[in-house]
This record gives C-alpha cells, structure tokens and sequence, in this order.
C-alpha cells in the first residue's frame, strides 16, 4: 500500500494565507480536546536518522531534536494541519493592538509542566525574558539561534531588537510588545524554538550554561532533560535511544502511546531493514534508493509536500569565493537534473530560489545562470582562478529531510566542480560531532553541503534565518538585501508583500551567495500496526496524535 500525503500542500498553501492577528478560535483539532478515559499504553519505536544534538529547542536548531521537543514542550500557538492555521496551545485566545505592536494572550487554565509547577503569565515571561537576554558567551556557543534570526537582536542591542518586552498582565493573561510590526509574528511563535520551558527547571538546570558536550555539541544540563507542558516527559537518553513517556496530568488529548522509543539508524537500508524486521513501528527520511522497495513489499509510505530546500554553500570570507564569477561558474557547473534524478524521490524540484513554490513570495521569474560547464570555465579563467584549494565539507551518518544521502550528494557535486576547474578538497565531518556548528561558524571551508526546512509558511522563514543578517555560515553582508528583508516583515499580507519577497529572491539569486539544488520531497514509512500518522510539511508531528490499530 502506498499512501500519499501531498493532501497536505493545501494546508500549506492555507496557513501562508492565514491571518496572524485578531481573536482565535480554538479549532477542532485533537489538541485541544478532552483527554480520553481510556490511558495510553501503546509502546512505539520510531527510527530517526540520527540522535538529536540537544532537547533545548531555544539553542539548537535540528530537525532531529525539534522532533522530540515538539513531543515533550509546546509554545503560545500551535498550527493546525488541516487547515494551516494557527490554532490554541497553551494560550486559548490572542488579540493584537497598538497597531500591531502588543499582542495579549489568554493562558489556558489547569496547565501544569511535567515537574508540578503551574503554567502561569509568569512562567511564559520567564521564557521570553531568557531568549531576550541570552549571554553572549551562549550565543557563540550555538550559532543560528531562532530568536536572533526572528527578532534580530537581544537585550544588549535593544534598538535593534523587534521583541520590546513581556509583561504580566495576571496570572492568566500576558502582554508580548514588539518595538515595529511584524506581520509573521504569531506564525514564528509556532516554532519549536519558542516552546515554553519550566522555568525551575531552567534555573535548577542552568540552562543558559552549555558546559557539557553531547555528540559533538555543547549543551546544558537542561538540554539533556527538558521539562515542558506536553503530552510526553523525558525519562531516559543514552547511546541507543531516546525514550518518553506519557505524561499523566497533560491537558490534552493523551492518545495512545504510553512509551516512544527514538532509535536512531543512520543509514536508511538499516532504517528500511529494522522496519521489515518489526523492531520498529515507523521511520522517517525515505531515500530514493529504498523507496520502490518498500512499495513492492507492500510498506505504508507518506509522502509530505516539499517545505525544504537543499543548497550548496558558499563561504565568500574564503578566496577567491568573494568574485561574483567565481559563485557564478559554481552554479553553472552544477548539474541539479542528475543530482535529483540520482539521488531524491520521484517528483522533486529543482530550486533556483529559496523559497519553495508553494510559498506567497515565490518568484516564477527568479534568474538561474543553468547547467553550462562551458560557461562556468569562462568565467573562471575571467576571474583569475589559478586552481586555489577549496575545502568542501559535507557530513558523514546523516539523513535530513532535505538531504537524504549527502556523502552520494557530495561525491556527485564534486565530480562536476572538478570538471570545469575547480580544485576540491574534501572535508568529510560525521553529523554528531558537531557538523551543524562547524558549517554554520567562522572558518576556512569554502563550500558545504546543508538545508533549510521551513516551520511556518511564510517566505520570511526562508529568507530571514538565511539571508536577513550576516552570517559567518555564508560570509554574506548585503545591507540592501537586509533593509528589504526588513521592510518586508513589516508590510502587511497582500500583493506589496508578495512583490516584495519576489523581487528579494530575484536578487539574492543574481548575487550567488549559496547554490539552491532541490526543494526535496521527504517520506516516512509505517508498519501495519500505525492505522494513521499526522504527516506535516513543517514537521509538526505529535505522537499523541498517532493511530494505532485494534
């Protein structure tokens, strides 16, 4: 059996169109109904791709981890995945004023976090008061942190900061202000990264001290157990899996899985392998290569519409990647049809943007210089290059959603930077000793392989953790581009937003600072025993929300 869930573009398509502002009406979704009488006892043993580098979503920014905190904190709002739009979670209603610089929230009552402290306005302030203030000893430590790329500055630059403050209204309403509007502003809080931690675990924890390392990443005592509001607790983490467990006093619907096992596999044979061998229920990240496989012995598989897109990037600190034609012949010599057809599922598009096509903001018209190996030599011997190295790095023993096999991936983009002149040192780096961190840092690569999957949709979470501030992964600083990024988070909903974001992407296209490649599709595969599974383009998958068969 071979089921599709490309049902789910219409949910993306409808959250793009949803309105971040005005009062909310709780939705229908199982999230906000009564838990059921019956106790969850199911145990379920998914297969990830890897381990997560941290479970302190504010400062880790992985797939992997935000699967297993989306289970065990939740944030303000939440996003429905029928209709794409923001729904309750742990605030009940919101309404905007002041011009959509204050934003009131209405707490849910009877909400406790998993270590008995009460969910109240005071617990949320202390969360955003963290993120606001973080050290800056904790931001060079962790790189890419969602407030930065959301809010764009913290308490010791607060001019330049969107966040304004956090007051306590009463124990059960809380006041956010923002210092200029920002249309996508209750669409971003959706993130994972702005899930609501306890805060006496915070400060028993010390979670803004990352003094301990876990797979190659420095983290807190906190990170490596969380305490949120969810449907599961942490119980247990070491070199084998991940486990939760059902939290008995959650608010919500409980489901039925009592216990989930993370097992990770980084290889998706060994994935598809332990599938059919029954030692786990379900596994995400189907490869191209496994695919026809599992369809022939009859697996479930769902398919979630593109919502990421893979690219190559392009340190311009590094010379001589600094020349617009050096980037240029980069490009041209990519040859992204046989990298897709070799390597991603049936149905992938190319990228010649980073903002999928599904998106408000997606620029039919985007310039692509296209695959000329001809062309891309040209344009080197135009611009001087006397074969200077290039260290190329790409991570070993990983499987993203928007890179399914990046050693096959890289050994195929080397091939062609190779046959138009480039020279290419490889720089293999495994995935959890601390890949993420090292691309994303000050340093001497040229090239590397990685990712961007979108959490909400709006344009603006493509291009502003990317392209909206400077960034060491990148060694890009246009300000221009930055200013229009800027404007364009404050423009409201329509045509002049749109247009906008277009003509953003046409001219972050033209300047070459990474190669977009493909806007992947991604897969998971589920045993007989899962009758369904809520796949989500933006990955917002609660496992309280999983089907089981009789």
């Amino acid at each position: 059996m071979r089921r599709l869930g490309m049902q789910l573009g219409a949910a993306v398509l409808a959250l793009g169109m949803a309105g971040c502002t005005g009062t909310s009406v709780p939705s229908p979704s199982s999230s906000t109904g009564d838990s059921p009488a019956i106790l969850p006892t199911a145990t379920f043993n998914f297969g990830t791709a890897s381990m997560p580098l941290g479970l302190d979503p504010a400062v880790t920014a992985d797939s992997e981890s935000y699967r297993v905190t989306r289970q065990v904190l939740e944030g303000l709002v939440g996003v429905d995945g029928e209709t794409g739009q923001t729904t309750p979670l742990l605030a009940t209603e919101w309404k905007d004023s002041n011009n959509g610089l204050s934003y009131d929230f209405t707490l849910r009552s009877g909400v406790t976090f998993h270590d008995g402290t009460v969910l109240d306005a005071t617990a949320v302030c202390a969360n955003f008061n963290r993120w606001f203030t973080f050290p800056e000893t904790l931001r060079s430590q962790a790189p890419g942190i969602s407030f930065q790329s959301v809010f764009k500055a913290y308490s010791d630059q607060p001019v330049f900061s969107i966040f304004k403050d956090c007051k306590v209204v009463s124990a059960s309403d809380v006041q956010i202000n923002l210092t200029r509007p920002f249309t996508g502003f209750l669409q971003a809080l959706t993130l994972p990264a702005f899930a609501i931690s306890s805060p006496a675990a915070l400060e028993a924890q010390k979670a803004n001290v990352l003094d301990q390392v876990r797979n190659g990443q420095a983290i807190s005592a906190y990170a490596g157990h969380p305490v949120g509001t969810g449907p599961y607790e942490f119980t247990a983490w070491d070199e084998k899996k991940l486990t939760l467990s059902s939290y008995k006093g959650y608010w919500g619907n409980k489901g039925q899985i009592a216990t989930i096992n993370f097992i990770p596999y980084d290889r998706a044979e060994s994935r598809q392998q332990a599938l059919l061998d029954g030692k786990i229920d379900a596994y995400d990240l189907v490869t191209s290569g496994t695919f026809d496989q599992l369809v022939k012995k009859g697996v479930q598989i769902i398919q979630r519409d593109p919502f990421s897109v893979m690219y190559l990037g392009i340190n311009q600190a590094v010379a001589p990647l600094e020349k617009p034609e050096v980037r240029q012949a980069i490009e041209m010599a990519i040859d992204k049809e046989t990298l897709i057809r070799k390597f991603f599922i049936d149905n992938t598009a190319q990228a010649s943007q980073f903002v999928p096509p599904k998106l408000s903001g997606f620029n039919n018209n985007a310039p692509s210089l296209g695959y000329n190996p001809d062309k891309a030599k040209e344009l080197l011997k135009k611009a001087g290059y006397k074969g200077e190295e290039l260290k190329f790095y790409y991570p070993l023993n990983a499987t993203r959603a928007y890179m399914p096999t990046p050693e096959k991936i890289y050994a195929e983009l080397s091939r062609q930077l190779v046959a138009v002149g480039f020279n290419i040192k490889p720089v293999p780096v495994d995935w959890e000793d601390g890949y993420l961190q090292r691309v994303q840092s000050a340093g001497d690569r040229g090239l590397h392989l990685l990712g961007w999957n979108g959490s909400y949709a709006d344009a603006d979470n493509f291009l502003g953790p990317l392209f909206g501030e400077t960034r060491a992964e990148f060694g890009y600083a246009d300000s221009e581009v930055f200013h229009k990024i800027e404007r364009a988070r404050a423009m409201p909903e329509g045509d002049d937003r749109n247009a906008q974001y277009q003509a953003i992407n046409a001219e972050i296209a033209a300047s070459v600072p990474a190669v977009p490649i493909a806007f992947p599709i991604s897969a998971l595969a589920l045993s007989d025993k899962v009758e369904s599974y809520p796949a989500s383009p933006v990955l917002n998958e609660v496992f309280a929300n999983v089907r089981l068969k009789p």
